[in-house]
C-alpha cells in the first residue's frame, strides 16, 4: 500500500531516502540531491502555491517518492552495466585465480592510483594546510570568517573530484552531486548545514591522510616494481653488467636465473593481487569519510 502524498520537501526527501534504504550511500545522495534541486525550484517558480500544492502537482510530474526511487535503481543498473569493464573469465583452480589479475583492467588502474596518490595527497595536504593557517590567521580581520567559508566550499569541491577519480579508478560508487543544493535556501541554512554536517570534517581528515598514505603506496609500488623487475632482468647481467648491488656489483650463476626470472614474475603478480587489495581498502576509506551518511 502506498503512503500519502508528502506534504512537505522534508516529508518528501525522507520519504525518498526510506524507499532507497538499502541502496549505495553514494546513489542515495545523489538522488536526494537531484530531487531537493527539482523540488525546490518548482517552489521558486510558484511563490503563490504551498508546498503541499506543489508536491501535489510534482507527483504526477516529477513522480512519488517511491516512483522515483524505483526509477534511480533501474537506471543505476544500467549505468554500471554501460560503466563496467569486462571481467576476466573466472577461474576455477587456484593457479588460474592467481594469474587471471593480468587480464583484469582494474589492477592497472589501481596501480596507476597508487602513483597518482601521492601528488594529490601532496596538494590535498597542501591546501587544507594553508587554508587553515590562513582562516586562524585572517580570524581577528572582517574576512576571515567568509575565507573560512570559502576555504570549506573549496573542500566540499575537491571531495567531488577525488570522488570522481576514485570511481574512475578504483570502481567504486562515489557521489556525482553535492551533498546539499543551496540553490534557493537561506544563505544562513547553507552556512549551517556545512558547519553542523560531519561529513565537512571528515573530508578534511581524508585529505590531510592521504598525504601519508599516498607516500605508503608510492613507496612500496616503486620498491616492490624495481625489485621485480631487477629479478626478471637479472639474466641480462652478463651482457649489462649485474644488476643487483650487494657490497659491490653481484655476478649471478646462470644456474640460479631461472629461479629468479620466476620469482620476480610470481613478485610481480603479486603486486597486482596487492594493488587490487589496496585498492578495495582505499575505496571503503573514501567511502567512509567522503560520502554523506543517510539515516
Amino acid at each position: 500500500m502506498n503512503k500519502p502524498l508528502p506534504r512537505s520537501i522534508q516529508e518528501y526527501l525522507e520519504q525518498l531516502r526510506e524507499q532507497l534504504t538499502g541502496a549505495d550511500p553514494a546513489l542515495i545522495q545523489d538522488a536526494l540531491y537531484d530531487a531537493e534541486e527539482y523540488l525546490r525550484g518548482e517552489m521558486h517558480q510558484h511563490p503563490d502555491k504551498s508546498e503541499e500544492q506543489i508536491l501535489a502537482a510534482i507527483a504526477s510530474t516529477y513522480g512519488a517518492p517511491d516512483e522515483v526511487a524505483e526509477a534511480y535503481r533501474e537506471t543505476e543498473l544500467k549505468v554500471q552495466a554501460a560503466l563496467r569493464t569486462p571481467k576476466p573469465r573466472k577461474r576455477v583452480s587456484l593457479l588460474g585465480r592467481f594469474f587471471s589479475v593480468l587480464a583484469d583492467a582494474h589492477t592497472y588502474t589501481a596501480l596507476f592510483y597508487m602513483l597518482l596518490a601521492l601528488f594529490t595527497g601532496i596538494f590535498y595536504f597542501t591546501w587544507v594546510v594553508a587554508g587553515i593557517a590562513l582562516s586562524f590567521g585572517l580570524s581577528s580581520l572582517i574576512i576571515g570568517i567568509p575565507f573560512f567559508l570559502l576555504f570549506l566550499g573549496s573542500v566540499r569541491l575537491l571531495s567531488l573530484v577525488e570522488g570522481r577519480i576514485v570511481e574512475t579508478f578504483l570502481g567504486v560508487r562515489m557521489p556525482r552531486r553535492p551533498p546539499y543544493t543551496g540553490g534557493t535556501q537561506r544563505l544562513f541554512t547553507r552556512i549551517k548545514e556545512l558547519l553542523v554536517d560531519g561529513r565537512t570534517w571528515s573530508t578534511l581528515c581524508y585529505m590531510v591522510l592521504q598525504l601519508p598514505l599516498g607516500i605508503l603506496y608510492f613507496t612500496i609500488v616503486i620498491s616492490w616494481l624495481a625489485v621485480s623487475l631487477a629479478l626478471i632482468l637479472s639474466p641480462l647481467s652478463h651482457i649489462w653488467g649485474s644488476l643487483i648491488y650487494f657490497n659491490g656489483p653481484v655476478v649471478i650463476s646462470w644456474l640460479f636465473e631461472p629461479l629468479l626470472v620466476v620469482i620476480g614474475i610470481l613478485m610481480l603478480i603479486g603486486l597486482m593481487h596487492f594493488a587490487r587489495g589496496i585498492a578495495a581498502l582505499h575505496g571503503h576509506i573514501a567511502k567512509a569519510l567522503l560520502v554523506r551518511v543517510t539515516d
